[in-house]
């Protein structure tokens, strides 16, 4: 089995427990009664410069761990301090470390920035409990929703909802799926959720399929300025960057340098 493997085994015994009927009932109040979400497509669009993602995260399956004694408080200041557009936090606590709580305390925090929950979302149910946790924005993976039908409802749920969708490809193939379900959003993602193995290759050649009027963010395998500039010339509208980040000894300056980064328009 492949890493993406052992982690949706996992999610879908998650779900299970959100199927219960008394937390179902309580998850889909609570997100139909939360107050509106910040706007994170509207953060990214930048006109000439990259919007920075910042990302929380404690570890990763391929590395292990990164800053396991990371403050989400402290790390949402820093990050916001340094012009972030938008936050993103984990909240899969087996093989990122992270919770709901991180999101709840990151977002309340850096009250003026959207927050992205990055999850593997492959049910309705972990759409509603978004929503309702205070998620302004949900990510699906097209690998780990690979039917379009599925995808498609999911995606029309959380814009129904108020959230904003990041659905992310990792080929062609997938692109073409996310732009086919109507996302706004798209990240490509230089990470083989199979192996984990990374190149930037794949980023700077499908960036050329996604149409100017959908919001295109590079995902992985950026870790430096020089990264985020191969990026930014072939026409990214943003990056997400987390491994950097949380090792940065100053993060809000690295966010800073990050998001001064001048882009071409696709």
């Amino acid at each position: 089995m492949s890493v993406l493997d052992d982690i949706l085994a996992a999610k879908r015994d998650e779900v299970t427990l959100l199927h219960q009927p008394q937390a179902r009932d309580a998850i889909r109040t609570a997100a139909l009664a939360a107050p509106p979400t910040r706007d994170f497509v509207g953060a990214l669009r930048h006109d000439d410069q990259l919007a920075v993602i910042a990302e929380f995260k404690r570890r990763s399956p391929s590395k292990g761990d990164l800053a396991p004694d990371l403050d989400p408080a402290i790390t949402a200041l820093a990050y916001a301090g340094g012009g972030a557009a938008a936050l993103s936090v984990l909240t899969d606590r087996l093989f990122f470390g992270g919770s709901v709580e991180d999101l709840r305390v990151a977002r309340a925090a850096a009250p003026a920035t959207p927050a992205l929950r990055k999850d593997f979302t492959i049910d309705a149910d972990q759409v509603y409990e978004s929503r309702a946790i205070g998620a302004d924005a949900v990510l699906l993976i097209v690998a780990a929703v690979p039917d379009p039908g599925e995808l498609a409802d999911l995606h029309a749920l959380a814009v129904e909802l108020g959230l904003g969708v990041l659905i992310e490809a990792h080929d062609d193939a997938e692109l073409d799926v996310a732009l086919g379900v109507g996302a706004r959003v798209v990240g490509v993602n230089a990470r083989n959720l199979g192996t984990f193995a990374e190149d930037l290759g794949v980023a700077e050649r499908l960036a050329a399929r996604i149409p100017a009027d959908v919001v295109a963010v590079a995902e992985s395998a950026i870790r430096s300025l020089d990264d985020a500039r191969r990026v930014a010339a072939v026409g990214f509208d943003a990056i997400l960057v987390g491994e950097a980040l949380v090792r940065a000894e100053d993060p809000s300056r690295l966010v800073s340098a990050l998001a001064a980064t001048p882009r071409t328009r696709r």
